[in-house]
């Protein structure tokens, strides 16, 4: 029988966490046919050998290059031919009756282009990167300095789309994206503009142009190891590429349609928080390896005599 969706799990040097992930989808598949597809970019960690001992079932695609989420998963979804597609990070494990959950809206909502699930963190909290609104300048900026985060409604929370509980929304994360294919393929695919970061905001975007709508159903629960694979610091690179993607997606889709002068206001926004990202990532970069050349240097920072709390 031919699947009804496929999956596509891109990986970088995450073994331990893919690991999870495939064991979460043979514990709990839908119950309709499914294909699983793992495009490892690059990563020379064991991942692809990994998957061919454990999960001969997968197809497993090994990349000799990283080729960034956007375009590693257009790779694997050339793979297969299911009408539905999910694009899943190897950060997540599914729980019982999520995927078979999320299948049923793009079953009864006709509308619908992509759903996204319930994203919880290990230690139980709700990661509300789960649930967008598209970025507003004031909503970025409240969201990024921290304000937004801390507002329950309002302009300054729209970034987390605090008034939507279920149902439709701009946008879901990435981290577990279902799509029909056609909507998928009707827009040409992830755009591989885009290296990492913002990628998926770009495609509930795009589709949302198409007509299509972004669907929030949080009756179905996916746990999230919240930059599980990046190592919970971005390198310098992944800064770049993060603010890369939002200087992407506003000249894409908003500076067309504002002021020039509104356009200089945001790309200069951007080019400060990069400096500052950047600076961070260089400075925590520099005392790392001071640690690492001189062990004593870290036990001397937490005081002599002191013993752990409890």
């Amino acid at each position: 029988m031919d699947p009804a969706l496929d999956v596509v799990i891109v990986g970088y040097r995450s073994r331990e966490l893919l690991r999870g992930c495939l064991e979460s989808l043979r514990a709990y598949p839908p119950s309709c046919p499914m294909k699983v597809i793992v495009v490892d970019n690059g990563s020379q960690d064991g991942t692809v050998e990994m998957v061919e001992a454990e999960h001969p079932e997968v197809e497993m695609v090994a990349s000799p290059t990283n080729l960034g989420f956007a375009a590693a998963t257009n790779l694997g979804a050339r793979r297969g031919a299911a009408p539905y597609l999910l694009a899943l990070n190897p950060d997540t494990a599914v729980t019982p009756g999520a995927l078979d959950t999320v299948i049923a809206v793009l079953e009864r909502e006709p509308e619908v282009g992509v759903v996204g699930p319930r994203l919880i963190r290990p230690n139980g909290s709700f990661d509300h990167a789960a649930k967008r609104s598209f970025p507003t300048p004031l909503s970025a900026l409240a969201h990024f300095t921290g304000i937004g985060r801390r507002a329950s409604s309002g302009r300054l929370a729209a970034y987390r789309a605090p008034e939507v509980s279920s149902g439709r929304v701009d946008a879901v994360n990435g981290a577990f994206m279902l799509m029909r294919r056609s909507a998928f393929e009707r827009i040409g695919g992830f755009d591989e503009g885009y290296w990492m970061y913002m990628e998926d905001l770009d495609l509930s975007f795009t589709l949302a142009r198409a007509g299509l709508a972004t669907w929030y159903e949080p009756a179905a629960t996916v746990m999230h190891v919240k930059a599980g694979t990046t190592g919970g610091e971005r390198s310098a690179r992944l800064v770049w590429h993060f603010h890369r993607g939002m200087f992407r997606f506003y000249r894409k889709h908003y500076a067309p349609r504002r002021s020039p002068l509104a356009n200089l206001a945001v790309y200069i926004g951007i080019g400060v928080k990069l400096t500052l990202g950047l600076t961070h990532s260089l400075l925590r970069r520099s005392v790392l390896r001071l640690r690492t050349r001189c062990p004593t240097m870290a036990a001397s920072e937490g005081g002599s005599g002191t013993t752990p709390a409890g």
